[in-house]
């Protein structure tokens, strides 16, 4: 039988949420403060492409019963955080060459100032990366690597702060963990490094899967999907399957789809709009789109540092969808918005 994808539509939030799934009219999307109350039933053609066909509510329970139990779940905690509510993840880059602020926290003492300045800011996560993955960027090597990461790791760590270590490289990973980190999140989603699935396996940490096309320095020179969303849904799929053959649980994983890693506007924007079906997996979603190129081409080619409008503008679609965690640069601007989503979902 041809595989079939489903993508919740008709998104609700707050009381409005809450009356209709009291009313029998829409479903919660993983057990979080949104609902749906319809969906795409998709099917690939014989170009792989997705056919969306709408389906209202009482078509999804009995047509799409099997995507349900992932997509309806309350998420468990992660990574010690209650996901009741979103996280918000702010991003230390230790880097000179960041697409966004590189050079600006490179010094171990700055980075461990910037951490603590994020957290007063409202950051539940800090992800500290010691190689830029942006498009273009050429890699560093492990010992570089560890020696940015490793000291700032600890140190914040050490402070009680739930820290994310941004990184492929299982050696980074490994000391990372044992400096504290909690979480490691990979861009290649564990494949850029032959040990890595291992040492994430036995390291404990949750970590976060996310999707890239490619390699940094080539990513963006032609990527090409026969359906963007769907065959990151495969490709996470495949993902989940073989962490779980070597012994990890769901619970630990988090996906991202990886907006801008080997993606032209027209996939991200796709996928942006559909992000509700990555729920479908059970596992907590995390987005960072903060200040990222995209932005400025579909504005007026603003400068990384000059988008942050838009980058809260994708923050509030994100909440709206119920991704359990965005990852970003400007921490207090994000804290105001999902603190003005809160407030207008609870009254």
């Amino acid at each position: 039988m041809p595989q079939s994808y489903f993508i919740p539509t008709g998104l609700l939030s707050g009381a409005s949420a809450a009356r209709a799934i009291a009313a029998g009219t829409a479903l919660p999307l993983a057990g979080g403060p949104c609902a749906f109350a319809a969906g795409e039933y998709v099917m690939r053609n014989t170009e792989g492409a997705g056919e969306r066909r709408a389906i209202a509510l009482p078509e999804i329970q009995r047509e799409a019963a099997g995507h349900l139990p992932g997509l309806l779940a309350p998420r468990p905690r992660w990574a010690g955080l209650d996901l009741a509510a979103p996280q918000i993840m702010g991003i230390i880059n230790v880097t000179p060459d960041s697409f966004s602020d590189g050079g600006d926290y490179a010094d171990t003492a700055a980075a461990i100032a910037r951490g603590r300045a994020l957290v007063a800011a409202g950051a539940d996560i800090l992800d500290i990366g010691g190689e830029s993955t942006r498009p273009g960027a050429a890699p560093v090597t492990v010992a570089e690597e560890l020696d940015r990461v490793v000291p700032v790791v600890r140190a914040l760590a050490g402070d009680g702060h739930a820290v994310s270590v941004d990184t492929r490289h299982a050696a980074v990973m490994a000391a990372a963990v044992d400096a504290g980190a909690r979480i490691i999140n990979d861009v290649t989603a564990l494949t850029g490094d032959p040990d890595s699935e291992r040492v994430a396996a036995q390291s404990g940490a949750a970590i976060v899967l996310m999707h890239m096309l490619g390699e940094p320095r080539t990513m963006q020179a032609d990527p090409r999907y026969a359906d963007a969303t769907l065959d990151l849904l495969d490709y996470f799929a495949a993902r989940i399957a073989r962490l779980e053959a070597l012994g990890v649980d769901r619970t630990r994983l988090s996906l991202d789809p990886g907006i801008g890693f080997g993606k032209k506007d027209p996939h991200n924007l796709l996928i942006l709009n559909e992000l509700a079906a990555f729920h479908g997996f059970g596992c907590p979603l995390t987005l960072g789109v903060s200040r990222k190129s995209f932005i400025g081409r579909l504005s007026r080619g603003e400068a990384p540092k000059e988008r942050l409008a838009g980058s809260l503008a994708i923050a509030a679609l994100a909440l709206a969808q119920g991704v359990q965690i965005v990852r970003v640069h400007d921490v207090a601007e994000t804290f105001q918005v999902r603190a003005m989503i809160r407030a207008l979902a609870a009254a």
